[in-house]
């Protein structure tokens, strides 16, 4: 049965989550992982969601698509019944400070929130989907689905048929800069998940008018310092060159993680952090 206000229901079942003692980096300390989380939603009814499909492949999900897959007992006629629940896990400031002063490689606590931070998000997307269930209302999140996959596209080289970034976008949550990371009004340096559910909660408004509307380079052709902060060379004025980013992020940083910290684990993040938009949504001073 829908609650007066779903919204606030869902926003306190992720509050509560990101409080508890699972969210933190397993370092000696327990530092946490992740600060306050930010929290949107949108219509499954959205066109935007039919429109990320001409960017990104046909085989992108819609959440009508996503949960049919999920439920296939349970039938959807119009994917307004559908709500997606979006959030942004913003990294701490003692986290961003140490990967701040990092040139090539990812600071270590940068690393361990890449792997157990994002493993922590993983439980809180099937926290998120229990809670709801237990409700009554049916629900999935579409990255932990085993059908979710990364496959190639034509236009973006490779592509998930579910994209978290863009379930922000469309649920209010920021928009994509240069490096493709999405500028929130906590900034780039955050962390994304979201589910699929048969509730109805209020859409999000959106307020931008573009996809890059955040970013300096697009926005004021200012700034670029992304560019500067890359190790790899994937970023330049043209945008990112997601294959070289894939070979330092995967490959060359997971050898120096294990060499220089003794666990398994990858990621970078130079280009989120010693930015303008490392922690708010940038001006130009």
């Amino acid at each position: 049965m829908n609650r007066p206000d779903n919204s606030d229901w869902v926003k306190s079942i992720i509050d509560q989550f990101v409080e508890s003692p699972e969210n933190n980096l397993r370092d000696s300390e327990n530092n946490r992982a992740f600060d306050k989380p930010l929290v949107g939603f949108s219509s499954g009814a959205d066109p935007i969601f039919e429109e990320f499909k001409t960017h990104a492949g046909e085989f992108h999900w819609t959440p009508a698509e996503i949960f049919r897959i999920a439920f296939p007992g349970s039938p959807i006629t119009d994917p307004g019944m559908l709500s997606v629940i979006s959030w942004a896990l913003p990294q701490t400031e003692a986290t961003r400070k140490s990967n701040r002063k990092e040139t090539e490689y990812p600071s270590e606590p940068w690393a361990r929130n890449r792997i157990y931070g994002e493993e922590f998000n993983e439980r809180l997307r099937s926290h998120l989907v229990n809670m709801l269930m237990s409700e009554g209302f049916e629900a999935v999140a579409p990255s932990l689905h085993p059908l979710w996959e990364v496959k190639p596209s034509e236009r973006y080289v490779f592509s998930s048929n579910w994209s978290e970034r863009h379930a922000a976008f469309a649920s209010g949550l920021g928009t994509f800069g240069l490096c493709d990371g999405l500028i929130t009004r906590k900034g780039k340096a955050v962390r994304f998940g979201s589910v699929v559910a048969r509730i109805e909660i209020p859409p999000t408004p959106r307020p931008y008018r573009n996809h890059h509307e955040y970013c300096l380079f697009y926005s004021k052709g200012a700034c670029g310092k992304c560019i500067r902060r890359c190790p790899a060379g994937a970023l330049t004025s043209k945008g990112h060159d997601k294959t070289k980013c894939r070979q330092h992020t995967h490959v060359t940083t997971a050898e120096y993680v294990k060499s220089k910290f003794g666990f398994s684990a990858y990621g970078c993040g130079l280009c989120q952090t010693g930015v303008p938009c490392e922690s708010r949504i940038p001006t130009i001073k």
